[in-house]
């Protein structure tokens, strides 16, 4: 072979194409078919990271909303032992005999009353239920009372106040509902 031969491009056969044949390539599928197929790809992708970004976007904005959530079922245990305290030392009789005893009270309601408000700020909002219908998605019943006073199923008992945080249900309120009287228990005695 010469050297000019030896640049030229060599067909499957290992044949050397002259200048004037055209190089084809060995494929099964047109340009037309590779350039839609290569569109389909990259609109795909496009698609893709679209979603993506949105995902990306909601799970920011959830934990930017919710981030505190859990911290905030924490520190209700402080509000409820600090409204525990100010029960017992009110259910004391020597401390409630104390000439000391109403400011040290004042104290503590000033001390609640800021909690709450703090959690007012942060969305943390309480539930309120008394002479509400019972609704399992933010109460939980741990007790029923007899009382033909009021329909069935109504609160008439807080035992422990509820909370949403925002719009999730951060604790639900442990209530006591009414019930009918038992007539079959009044017929016996």
């Amino acid at each position: 072979m010469s050297e000019s031969n030896k640049d030229k491009p060599i067909n499957k056969d290992n044949k050397q194409l002259s200048e004037e044949e055209p190089i084809k390539e060995n494929t099964d599928q047109s340009i037309e078919e590779k350039l839609k197929s290569s569109e389909e790809k990259l609109l795909r992708a496009l698609a893709n990271s679209e979603n993506q970004r949105r995902r990306f976007e909601k799970e920011v904005k959830e934990a930017f909303d919710f981030g505190g959530f859990n911290f905030a079922r924490e520190i209700l245990t402080l509000l409820d032992n600090l409204q525990r305290a100010k029960k017992s030392m009110s259910e004391d009789e020597v401390l409630t005999k104390s000439k000391e005893f109403e400011k040290f009270l004042k104290n503590f309601e000033i001390i609640e009353k800021d909690l709450i408000s703090t959690f007012e700020k942060n969305k943390i909002i309480k539930i309120e239920c008394l002479n509400k219908k019972f609704d399992p998605n933010f109460h939980q019943a741990m007790l029923e009372i007899e009382d033909d006073k009021v329909e069935p199923g109504t609160i008439i008992q807080e035992i422990q106040s509820g909370f949403m945080f925002g719009e999730r249900l951060l604790r639900p309120s442990f209530v006591g509902i009414s019930k009918k009287k038992d007539t079959k228990n009044k017929k016996k005695n």
